[in-house]
Protein backbone atom coordinates (compact mmCIF):
# COMPACT_ATOMS: atom_id res chain seq x y z
CA UNK A 1 0.00 0.00 0.00
CA UNK A 2 1.69 3.23 -1.37
CA UNK A 3 1.16 5.33 2.00
CA UNK A 4 3.30 8.18 3.52
CA UNK A 5 1.77 7.16 6.65
CA UNK A 6 -0.44 4.43 8.33
CA UNK A 7 -2.19 6.36 11.56
CA UNK A 8 -3.82 4.02 14.16
CA UNK A 9 -7.00 5.04 16.42
CA UNK A 10 -5.81 3.83 19.91
CA UNK A 11 -8.76 2.80 22.25
CA UNK A 12 -10.85 0.02 20.38
CA UNK A 13 -8.49 -0.05 17.35
CA UNK A 14 -4.82 -0.47 18.85
CA UNK A 15 -6.04 -1.35 22.42
CA UNK A 16 -8.93 -3.47 24.04
CA UNK A 17 -11.03 -1.09 25.54
CA UNK A 18 -12.85 -4.06 27.13
CA UNK A 19 -9.87 -6.00 29.01
CA UNK A 20 -9.75 -3.55 32.23
CA UNK A 21 -13.19 -5.08 33.45
CA UNK A 22 -12.43 -8.30 31.71
CA UNK A 23 -9.41 -8.82 34.11
CA UNK A 24 -11.48 -8.22 37.24
CA UNK A 25 -14.37 -10.42 35.00
CA UNK A 26 -14.71 -12.39 38.92
CA UNK A 27 -14.99 -9.44 41.43
CA UNK A 28 -17.07 -7.30 39.03
CA UNK A 29 -19.48 -9.17 39.03
CA UNK A 30 -22.89 -11.37 36.43
CA UNK A 31 -23.03 -8.03 34.48
CA UNK A 32 -19.91 -7.43 33.98
CA UNK A 33 -19.82 -6.99 29.64
CA UNK A 34 -23.20 -4.55 30.44
CA UNK A 35 -20.84 -2.71 32.69
CA UNK A 36 -18.18 -2.21 30.18
CA UNK A 37 -20.13 -1.50 27.53
CA UNK A 38 -21.99 1.46 29.30
CA UNK A 39 -18.51 2.70 30.46
CA UNK A 40 -17.21 3.17 27.12
CA UNK A 41 -20.08 4.40 25.81
CA UNK A 42 -20.52 7.18 28.35
CA UNK A 43 -16.82 8.19 27.99
CA UNK A 44 -17.48 9.04 23.91
CA UNK A 45 -20.75 10.36 24.85
CA UNK A 46 -18.49 13.10 27.06
CA UNK A 47 -16.20 13.64 24.39
CA UNK A 48 -18.96 14.48 21.83
CA UNK A 49 -20.80 16.90 23.52
CA UNK A 50 -18.36 18.49 25.40
CA UNK A 51 -16.88 19.05 21.77
CA UNK A 52 -20.53 20.62 20.99
CA UNK A 53 -20.41 22.79 23.96
CA UNK A 54 -16.62 24.07 23.34
CA UNK A 55 -16.31 22.64 27.39
CA UNK A 56 -13.16 20.38 27.04
CA UNK A 57 -12.38 18.38 29.71
CA UNK A 58 -8.85 16.20 29.69
CA UNK A 59 -9.90 12.27 28.00
CA UNK A 60 -9.18 10.81 31.65
CA UNK A 61 -11.32 13.04 33.52
CA UNK A 62 -13.86 11.86 31.19
CA UNK A 63 -12.80 7.96 31.70
CA UNK A 64 -12.55 8.28 35.67
CA UNK A 65 -16.39 10.43 35.21
CA UNK A 66 -17.83 7.57 32.65
CA UNK A 67 -16.77 4.68 34.92
CA UNK A 68 -19.04 6.54 38.02
CA UNK A 69 -21.85 6.46 36.19
CA UNK A 70 -21.15 2.97 35.05
CA UNK A 71 -21.26 2.16 38.84
CA UNK A 72 -24.54 4.37 39.25
CA UNK A 73 -26.03 2.31 36.39
CA UNK A 74 -24.99 -1.18 37.30
CA UNK A 75 -25.57 -1.48 41.11
CA UNK A 76 -24.35 -5.36 41.22
CA UNK A 77 -20.93 -4.04 40.44
CA UNK A 78 -18.67 -3.78 43.35
CA UNK A 79 -17.22 0.23 43.65
CA UNK A 80 -14.43 -0.80 45.81
CA UNK A 81 -13.00 -1.84 42.13
CA UNK A 82 -13.06 1.49 40.85
CA UNK A 83 -9.05 2.25 41.28
CA UNK A 84 -8.27 -1.59 40.30
CA UNK A 85 -10.75 -0.42 36.93
CA UNK A 86 -8.88 2.87 36.26
CA UNK A 87 -5.23 1.18 36.82
CA UNK A 88 -6.02 -1.49 34.72
CA UNK A 89 -7.53 1.06 31.90
CA UNK A 90 -4.44 2.77 32.10
CA UNK A 91 -2.63 -0.10 31.02
CA UNK A 92 -4.90 -1.59 28.24
CA UNK A 93 -3.86 -4.94 26.74
CA UNK A 94 -2.95 -4.35 23.27
CA UNK A 95 -4.85 -7.01 20.24
CA UNK A 96 -3.23 -10.24 19.61
CA UNK A 97 -1.89 -9.20 15.89
CA UNK A 98 -1.10 -5.68 16.92
CA UNK A 99 2.21 -5.60 17.13
CA UNK A 100 3.19 -7.70 14.29
CA UNK A 101 1.26 -6.00 11.69
CA UNK A 102 2.77 -2.14 13.37
CA UNK A 103 6.34 -3.63 12.82
CA UNK A 104 5.71 -4.83 9.30
CA UNK A 105 4.11 -1.69 8.20
CA UNK A 106 6.95 0.37 9.62
CA UNK A 107 9.94 -1.71 7.70
CA UNK A 108 7.81 -0.70 4.63
CA UNK A 109 9.10 2.99 5.54
CA UNK A 110 5.56 4.40 6.52
CA UNK A 111 5.85 6.19 9.25
CA UNK A 112 3.41 4.50 12.01
CA UNK A 113 1.51 6.88 14.66
CA UNK A 114 -1.65 7.30 16.54
CA UNK A 115 -4.29 9.89 16.36
CA UNK A 116 -6.27 9.67 19.83
CA UNK A 117 -8.72 11.60 22.13
CA UNK A 118 -6.47 10.10 24.74
CA UNK A 119 -4.24 12.17 27.14
CA UNK A 120 -0.72 12.33 26.45
CA UNK A 121 -0.20 10.57 29.85
CA UNK A 122 -2.74 7.83 28.92
CA UNK A 123 -1.15 7.42 25.25
CA UNK A 124 2.15 7.24 26.87
CA UNK A 125 1.00 4.09 28.91
CA UNK A 126 -0.64 1.94 27.05
CA UNK A 127 2.16 2.41 24.49
CA UNK A 128 4.67 1.40 26.95
CA UNK A 129 2.58 -1.67 28.26
CA UNK A 130 2.09 -3.08 24.89
CA UNK A 131 6.13 -2.47 23.97
CA UNK A 132 4.95 -0.26 20.95
CA UNK A 133 7.21 2.53 21.75
CA UNK A 134 9.62 1.19 19.39
CA UNK A 135 7.37 1.18 16.30
CA UNK A 136 5.49 4.02 16.96
CA UNK A 137 6.97 6.93 15.50
CA UNK A 138 4.61 9.61 16.69
CA UNK A 139 1.76 9.48 19.31
CA UNK A 140 -0.88 13.03 18.44
CA UNK A 141 -2.97 13.06 21.13
CA UNK A 142 -6.06 15.64 20.56
CA UNK A 143 -5.19 17.35 24.32
CA UNK A 144 -3.11 20.64 22.45
CA UNK A 145 -6.37 21.60 20.90
CA UNK A 146 -8.92 20.87 22.99
CA UNK A 147 -11.11 19.31 20.69
CA UNK A 148 -11.96 15.61 20.40
CA UNK A 149 -13.03 13.71 17.07
CA UNK A 150 -14.40 14.02 14.81
CA UNK A 151 -14.06 17.53 15.13
CA UNK A 152 -11.54 18.21 11.27
CA UNK A 153 -8.69 20.17 13.22
CA UNK A 154 -8.09 16.54 15.02
CA UNK A 155 -7.32 15.11 11.94
CA UNK A 156 -5.40 17.89 10.18
CA UNK A 157 -3.10 17.45 13.30
CA UNK A 158 -1.62 14.62 11.25
CA UNK A 159 -1.11 16.41 7.49
CA UNK A 160 -0.01 19.46 9.13
CA UNK A 161 2.74 17.66 11.11
CA UNK A 162 3.69 15.29 8.38
CA UNK A 163 3.09 17.92 5.08
CA UNK A 164 1.30 15.63 3.65
CA UNK A 165 -2.25 15.60 1.76
CA UNK A 166 -5.02 13.81 3.76
CA UNK A 167 -5.11 11.29 0.71
CA UNK A 168 -1.15 10.08 1.23
CA UNK A 169 -2.52 9.17 4.93
CA UNK A 170 -4.10 5.41 5.64
CA UNK A 171 -6.44 5.70 8.74
CA UNK A 172 -7.57 2.94 10.64
CA UNK A 173 -10.08 2.91 13.82
CA UNK A 174 -11.96 0.49 14.67
CA UNK A 175 -15.37 3.18 15.23
CA UNK A 176 -17.48 3.89 12.43
CA UNK A 177 -17.81 6.97 13.77
CA UNK A 178 -14.12 7.90 13.72
CA UNK A 179 -14.02 6.29 9.79
CA UNK A 180 -16.78 9.06 8.83
CA UNK A 181 -14.92 11.98 10.26
CA UNK A 182 -11.94 10.79 9.14
CA UNK A 183 -13.04 10.08 5.15
CA UNK A 184 -14.44 13.91 5.43
CA UNK A 185 -12.02 14.80 5.57
CA UNK A 186 -9.92 13.11 3.23
CA UNK A 187 -7.86 10.71 4.57
CA UNK A 188 -8.11 7.39 2.95
CA UNK A 189 -9.76 4.80 5.78
CA UNK A 190 -10.05 1.21 6.79
CA UNK A 191 -12.70 0.26 9.06
CA UNK A 192 -11.46 -2.43 11.52
CA UNK A 193 -14.97 -3.69 12.39
CA UNK A 194 -14.03 -6.38 14.90
CA UNK A 195 -17.36 -6.64 16.41
CA UNK A 196 -19.37 -7.07 12.55
CA UNK A 197 -21.57 -4.32 13.23
CA UNK A 198 -23.79 -2.85 10.54
CA UNK A 199 -22.53 0.44 8.58
CA UNK A 200 -24.05 3.35 9.88
CA UNK A 201 -22.75 6.21 7.52
CA UNK A 202 -23.58 4.98 4.22
CA UNK A 203 -22.49 8.45 2.82
CA UNK A 204 -19.34 8.44 4.26
CA UNK A 205 -17.51 4.78 3.23
CA UNK A 206 -14.06 3.63 3.93
CA UNK A 207 -11.92 2.32 1.80
CA UNK A 208 -11.64 -0.83 3.27
CA UNK A 209 -13.75 -2.84 5.51
CA UNK A 210 -11.40 -5.92 7.79
CA UNK A 211 -12.45 -7.85 10.89
CA UNK A 212 -8.73 -7.12 12.47
CA UNK A 213 -5.22 -5.27 11.47
CA UNK A 214 -3.88 -8.64 9.89
CA UNK A 215 -4.74 -7.61 6.36
CA UNK A 216 -2.19 -4.45 6.69
CA UNK A 217 0.72 -6.15 6.75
Amino acid sequence: MPHAAFVFDAYGTLFDVHAAVRKHSDRVGPDGQFFSEIWRAKQLEYSWTRTLMGAYRDFWVLTEEALDYAFARVPTADRSLRADLLDAYFKLDCYPEVPAVLRALKETGSRVAILSNGSPEMLASAVKNAALDTVIDDVFSVHPIKLFKTAPDVYDMVTTAYRLYPEAVSFQSSNRWDIAGATKFGFRTVWINRSQMPDEYPDLKPDMILPDLNALA
